[in-house]
């Protein structure tokens, strides 16, 4: 790659242009770290902890299982799991036998489930043993292709005498009844041996990993990223961040072999938590602290607190809501959260002032990225030390990414530097496509200067020293404390509604979140409904953090020439409101 405009004064002393040595399967991570570390901790949960062998050992397991019960080299396998310390293993074992990962938000309805089961093909599916998540599971697999059931319990990765009261006691969570086709995780992983299908894997070319997002039309769509995208993501990102490690050490690379912390508060069936959280903390064969719902104790986040004093959590990627969570809980002062040193932000703006207290808090750095689910995700990094690092900028490209800056007519016309226009990306950490969606693959793939470049569908610009300005959003897409809501999936549910003629869906500021849903319905001729009775029907059809948290209703809804409601007028005059008030 030629030198671009961020390789300047702002690009970070010792960090390499380009990356290398990440043509491998993304499950060399594991197998290198339990080589070369065996005895290092990966996982802890709940007082218990798992070294890298033996993860890797349930690893070989489980691919094992999955290639005697008919998964074969490209065969979907779902995920429906929170963060708990089976997933590792799961991810690197499904990849072991050949398959691809599908992993599915564990805040799904039944329906949702159902429909990315149906479209991505899954043949099994591993879900956590509780009365929700199992029932949810049970009835999403109908009609499916799914073949093969494995429940998780969480008995056998609690410390002996915990798992004995928890069963003794009934706090292990665990669904009513199990149907006898399904298969327990324990049987599964005892029943076979550590010796995974030989495979020639291709990572270039094969997929690891089948990811869904909204894309640009809020419709869901797999981005399949195969085992190059995401291995090369975690390379770039070892390649690029750098600090201190010690009190008035050097700036380094992240130490490996037990030396970090890193604890898992962003969920790992995204794209955010599986590769910065999950995958990196195995690649630099550090521990990685498991947390499947962020949000307990009390008051709400508590646990978190307790967990980054207890384990001494050095490293945390999360979102701005986390962030937001930390500086403003009322225990803060309560805990010494002064272990961490590099700390990681995306998926929204982060507020200046959020930075400054939770950094003056705890000593650490935080640094800001940006990237997509199509990008495996990250594209672009703040420098992780303070003389480089540019708040209110996503940072520099990585190592290997180049954007440019296009016209938001075509795709095909770079603009001068400093002019807003659609980032487009290119490096090997993009997507192969949408899975099995060749129309929208030519929405948002272009060939420039003979390299495929992915439109990002957000706009923004370079400034003078190359570090990227988003500056807004080219798609309606609302992101509620780091989880990505697009309208047309909460206007459909609506739209089921038998009161509803017209409805619209947009996010407003929130305090806490970052964005709230808000929906705009128009009723039927000669009906009356109250915003009490819709909120009442979303709390049955609709996720938790797709609901709307306000419902209006219109006689009319605004309208384009050509009949599309616009959106963007119902979100200007609802900020003009909260400006005039």
């Amino acid at each position: 790659m030629a030198t671009k405009p961020w390789h300047g004064a702002g690009w970070p002393e010792g960090v390499a242009h380009q990356i290398t040595d990440y043509e491998k399967p993304l499950f060399s991570l594991l197998d290198d770290a339990a080589r070369d570390y065996p005895d290092a901790t990966y996982t802890i949960f709940a007082g218990a902890s798992r070294t890298f062998v033996q993860v890797k050992d349930t690893a070989d397991r489980i691919a094992h299982f999955l290639a005697s019960r008919g998964i074969k080299r490209g065969d979907r396998v779902a995920i429906f799991l929170p963060n708990l310390p089976h997933y590792p293993a799961i991810f690197f074992g499904i990849l072991k036998s050949g398959g691809v990962a599908v992993t599915c938000n564990p805040l799904y309805l039944a329906s949702e489930l159902n429909f990315q089961l149906k479209d991505s093909k899954a043949k099994a599916v591993f879900v956590m043993d509780h009365p929700e998540f199992y029932a949810t599971a049970q009835e999403a697999i109908k009609d499916t292709e799914v073949e093969t059931v494995v429940i998780c319990n969480v008995k056998s990765y609690l410390p002996k005498l915990k798992g004995f009261l928890g069963s003794l006691l009934g706090k292990i969570p665990k669904a009513d009844s199990h149907d006898p086709d399904h298969v327990l995780f324990d049987e599964a992983i005892a029943s076979a041996r550590p010796e995974p299908p030989s495979l020639d894997v291709n990572p270039v070319e094969d997929a690891a990993l089948t990811l869904y997002t909204g894309g640009t039309t809020g419709v869901p769509k797999g981005a399949v990223l195969t085992h190059t995208a995401l291995h090369s993501n975690v390379v770039a990102g070892q390649e690029w961040v750098r600090f201190p490690q010690e009190e008035n050490g050097p700036e380094e690379r992240v130490r490996k072999g037990g030396v970090h912390t890193y604890i898992g508060v962003l969920p790992w069936y995204h794209s955010f938590g599986l590769t910065l959280v999950m995958l990196m903390s195995c690649a630099n064969a550090s521990k990685l602290v498991c947390i499947p719902n962020p949000r307990e104790g009390n008051p709400p986040f508590t646990g978190v607190l307790q967990a980054v004093q207890e384990h001494k959590v050095t490293i945390m990627v999360a979102v701005p809501t986390i962030y937001s969570a930390f500086v403003n809980h009322p225990l803060l002062d309560k805990f010494d959260l002064t272990s961490f040193v590099g700390c990681g932000s995306g998926a929204a703006p982060l507020p200046q002032e959020v930075i400054k207290q939770f950094e003056d808090r705890t000593g650490a750095i935080i640094f800001e990225g940006y990237g997509l689910t199509e990008t495996s995700p990250v594209l672009t990094i703040n420098p992780t030390n303070l003389t480089q690092r540019k708040i209110g900028s996503v940072g520099l490209p990585l190592p290997g990414t180049d954007i440019k800056i296009m016209d938001l007519e075509t795709g095909l016309q770079e603009l001068p530097q400093g002019e807003d226009g659609e980032i487009a990306a290119c490096g090997p950490q993009i997507m192969q496509g949408y899975w099995q969606k060749p129309d929208a693959d030519d929405e948002v793939f272009r060939e420039i200067e003979g390299n495929r470049y992915f439109l990002t569908g957000d706009i923004g610009h370079l400034d003078e020293d190359g570090f990227l300005i988003i500056t807004d959003r080219k798609k309606d897409l609302i992101i509620v404390g780091g989880f990505n809501v697009y309208p047309k999936d909460v206007e459909e549910i609506l739209y089921t509604h038998p009161k509803v003629a017209n409805a619209a869906v947009i996010g407003l500021p929130d305090p806490k979140a970052g964005e709230k849903v808000k929906a705009f319905i128009q009723l039927k001729p000669d009906v009356e409904a109250t915003e009490e009775e819709f909120m009442e029907w979303c709390k049955t059809n609709i996720s938790g953090y797709k609901r709307p948290r306000e419902i209006e209703f219109r006689e009319e809804l605004p309208i384009s020439v050509v009949g599309k409601i616009l959106r963007r007028v119902l979100k200007e005059e609802e900020l003009k409101k909260t400006q005039s008030t």
